[in-house]
């Protein structure tokens, strides 16, 4: 088992409505967390956290929070949590909106990694969420799927890397979930979802799975 109780953790998107539920049961698993985002009140929101203001698709700005996360010790859990959406036909996008998708959603996960590994210590485990989009993508999400799909690529291998350093590496693929990220698109409006899952719902899933070293990944039907 991952032990949670005692564990460093950084959680990557803190202040999102998925990544501060799993950092506040990180806190009340027994963790010390450091939570990194843009919106300083909404990281302060996470009771018990360390929290850091800082623009992740910038990779220095990543490099440096992993290295202060780290300084007391090497790191138990990495959670990255970012993420961006944008909905509308393939022939409005723009380039702006694309290079944005893929900044975010696919470069930052790369970031992440690249600055976490060599302070991830043997049994611990970095967290990326894709989500469902990256099983299958969708008419009028067309970037965003792929976005969210390269994220996933990388990760695949990724994980196949860090298991010589006795790191498991999970991607999480939660079908939508209601965190209010669908209604701060980055372009366009979203369509008329169904109910989604419960943030709290798919946030107690990846935060046990965080904890079962035999949960080698977590596609939508483990939600």
């Amino acid at each position: 088992m991952t032990q949670i109780d005692g564990a460093r953790a950084l959680v990557l998107g803190g202040s999102g409505g998925l990544g501060s539920r799993i950092a506040s049961r990180l806190v009340a698993g027994g963790a010390t967390v450091t939570v990194v985002g843009r919106d300083a009140a909404r990281l302060g929101a996470v009771a018990g956290a360390r929290s850091v203001e800082a623009d992740l698709r910038d990779p220095a700005a990543v490099s440096s929070v992993v290295a202060a996360a780290a300084a007391d010790g090497p790191l138990d859990v990495v959670v990255n949590a970012t993420g961006v959406v944008a909905f509308g036909p393939v022939a409005e996008l723009s380039p702006g909106v694309a290079e944005e998708l893929f900044l975010t959603n696919a470069f930052i996960p790369v970031f992440a990694a690249t600055a976490a590994m060599p302070h991830l210590a043997p049994g611990s485990v970095f967290v990326t969420i894709s989500g469902v989009i990256a099983e299958q993508n969708l008419p009028g999400m067309a970037a965003y799927g792929a976005s969210k799909a390269a994220g996933r690529s990388f990760g695949e291998g990724f994980a196949r890397e860090a298991r010589r350093a006795k790191v498991r590496v999970l991607d999480a693929r939660p079908g939508h979930t209601e965190t209010g990220l669908a209604d701060r698109a980055i372009a366009g409006t979203a369509p008329d979802f169904p109910a989604g899952l419960a943030a709290d719902h798919v946030a107690d899933v990846i935060v046990a799975a965080i904890g079962d070293d035999k949960v080698k990944d977590l596609p939508s039907t483990a939600f």
